[in-house]
């Protein structure tokens, strides 16, 4: 029986590579697949200081699934698409505070219920991480001078399920 000190247990990759370092598909494997960062934001004019998350979905994004209708092709679809990359990561500010990229930026772990580490795609939706069954409507449904009616916080917070070790 191998110890957890045992020399040969592999360290993963996200535990010891940067950001920087990785490869794309570990780069994108990054990716939870909560969809929060799909949602329309507001940001306080030119300040940016302030993001409001709404309950309205991006045109692409899937509300059961929690990810793009057609993610190679998402950026030539919707216009305000960002691309997120070790440098990009730099100026966003609006990423929730759960997301992987930002966790790993500030050299914290990951949770227990990423994919990556349950092993399983179904933890992030099970912890209530996910915009599964939250989406009110999609930006094609709420013309932006009502997008205002439709801000939610809980975004930006962590279910206590999610919270929880297993």
């Amino acid at each position: 029986m191998a110890s957890n000190s045992d020399s040969s247990e592999q360290v993963p990759f996200w535990r010891r590579k940067s950001l920087s370092q990785m490869t794309d598909s570990e780069w994108e494997s990054l990716c939870d697949g909560c969809g929060r960062c799909c949602l329309n934001k507001l940001e306080e004019d030119e300040s940016a200081v302030e993001t409001f998350y709404t309950d309205v979905g991006c045109r692409l994004l899937d509300g059961q699934s929690c990810r793009c209708r057609d993610y190679k092709r998402r950026q030539d679809l919707v216009d305000d698409c960002v691309r997120l990359t070790p440098e990009s990561l730099k100026t966003i500010k609006w990423l929730p505070p759960s997301c992987a990229y930002v966790l790993l930026a500030q050299g914290r772990d990951l949770y227990w219920w990423h994919p990556l580490v349950s092993g399983d795609p179904e933890t992030v939706h099970a912890a209530g991480v996910s915009v599964r069954g939250r989406v009110r409507a999609t930006e094609l449904d709420v013309p932006d001078d009502e997008l205002e009616d439709y801000i939610v916080d809980w975004p930006l917070k962590l279910p206590k399920a999610a919270r929880r070790r297993r």
